[in-house]
């Protein structure tokens, strides 16, 4: 994923399944080429690389 994408999903009202490692995540905060992620199963959070993060649709 780029951060273009992930700004348009950050700005969309509508849902975005988002995945990082097979797993539902949802975006917190983006700064520089990571973004913190939360674990939608409640299992904490962790900064990842942008480029790990991936739609489901795609």
């Amino acid at each position: 994923m780029n951060i273009q994408r992930i700004q348009e999903i950050l700005n969309n009202k509508e849902k975005c399944d988002v995945f990082y490692e097979d797993k539902p995540v949802w975006i917190q905060e983006v700064q520089d080429n990571s973004a913190k992620v939360g674990f939608i199963d409640g299992s904490g959070d962790k900064d990842v690389y942008i480029n790990d993060l991936y739609e489901s649709n795609l």
